[in-house]
């Protein structure tokens, strides 16, 4: 007896891209099955983009779509730890895309036991970071379904993906032949032939959110970010969600080219990789919130949590935040928020942002009696030069024994 048709809907992660967009037709195609699109929504996408991922589905031969709208999710579960951790790959990347991905992973799992089925695809390549990522966090949270990759593992090019699309005379996706754009709440990145090696610049023409910042450079201008407790609260005395406030500062900041970016580093699968970022919320948050963390926390507190950030950040970027140690630190994290609440004024520029100085009710420098340079206040000159004598004692010892 020959065994039963496998009739059951495959759930395809779904951006839009030439990737995703070409296995539509092709998974329908090879596999003979039904193909349900989901689209994870962790930023980037207004309602004329939604709308356009939905037509594009369905007129790639998808049955039906689904948008689901994981932002606040997103940012409870990972941007609020990079923010108080202060987290960046090579001491400039905000990690755009790879914090984006244990989040979808787990919302299309949700998806797929919802619709009834166990098979999921991706249109993930063998050459980028984004495969493990997801699979990863896919065998982490639902070992039980199926995951089908075959960009990855039939090795298909872009072009070859092109040619199928134009032969069958679908639609060709935006960027489909020059560059790959991935855009969320946390920034935008885009690769394309200048970012396979390690000399250029993308064009002007390329960038997503700041492309005329330097060609039309806008008059300076002055906003407040407010925070409590670690968390962004709020622009200019106007309380917002997180959320609300992340796309504020994208919105206010993009034209002046704030953020933007080329992160040259190391991929999780060993070889170095180079992409172009535009961040600007994700830039003015970072930076604003060092700030104001360097008025409240004691150099202790700021020192362990830099010892951790960069880990922290190095396993985030290899899809493992599932792990229980991001946890570990996530609670350190958080417990040195408590007084990290106040304003940070930050003054924008085409290329620059300055924070201009910070305020909170947890100041440690308005607590001294003494100021900085002009008066000593909690301490006597007597006790000054007995300090000086003090703390220079080891490197008098080491003088003292190198001489013998």
């Amino acid at each position: 007896m020959p065994a039963e048709k496998n009739s059951s809907p495959i759930v395809l992660a779904y951006s839009g891209g030439l990737d995703t967009s070409f296995l539509v037709p092709w998974l329908t195609e090879n596999y003979g099955r039904p193909i349900i699109t989901v689209t994870v929504d962790t930023g980037g996408i207004d309602a004329a983009g939604a709308k356009t991922l939905a037509e594009r589905s369905k007129a790639y031969g998808a049955i039906a779509h689904h948008q689901i709208d994981a932002r606040a999710d997103y940012f409870e579960q990972v941007l609020r730890f990079l923010v108080m951790g202060n987290v960046r790959r090579g001491q400039l990347y905000p990690l755009c895309v790879g914090a984006e991905r244990v989040m979808q992973a787990q919302q299309i799992a949700l998806m797929a036991r919802k619709l009834g089925t166990n098979s999921i695809a991706h249109g993930c390549t063998a050459a980028g970071n984004d495969q493990v990522r997801f699979e990863v966090a896919m065998r982490t949270l639902a070992p039980e379904l199926e995951v089908i990759a075959p960009v990855r593992d039939k090795a298909f090019k872009r072009q070859e993906e092109l040619d199928y699309l134009t032969a069958r005379n679908l639609p060709l996706p935006p960027y489909g032949a020059a560059y790959s754009i991935n855009r969320g709440l946390w920034g935008a990145t885009i690769g394309g032939k200048e970012t396979l090696t390690s000399e250029g610049s993308i064009p002007d023409s390329a960038w997503v959110l700041s492309k005329d910042a330097f060609t039309n450079p806008r008059p300076p201008a002055k906003h407040t970010i407010h925070f409590e407790k670690g968390r962004p609260t709020g622009i200019d005395g106007k309380t917002m969600s997180a959320v609300e406030v992340v796309e504020a500062l994208e919105t206010l900041g993009a034209p002046y080219g704030i953020g933007r970016g080329i992160h040259l580093g190391d991929t999780i699968i060993g070889t170095k990789g180079r992409v172009a970022f535009e961040a600007p919320a994700a830039e003015t948050l970072l930076t604003a919130h060092r700030e104001l963390e360097k008025l409240v926390l004691t150099p202790r507190q700021q020192r362990i949590k830099e010892s951790l950030a960069g880990p922290y950040g190095d396993w985030v970027h290899e899809g493992q935040l599932l792990d229980p140690v991001c946890r570990d630190i996530e609670a350190l994290f958080l417990s040195s928020q408590e007084r990290v609440t106040g304003k940070v004024h930050v003054l924008f520029r085409a290329g620059s942002l300055f924070i201009e100085g910070v305020e909170s009710p947890h100041s440690l420098m308005a607590v001294s009696k003494g100021v900085y340079g002009e008066s000593h206040g909690e301490w006597s000159p007597q006790d000054a030069l007995g300090f000086s004598k003090i703390v220079s004692l080891t490197g008098m010892f080491h003088a003292r024994a190198g001489g013998k």
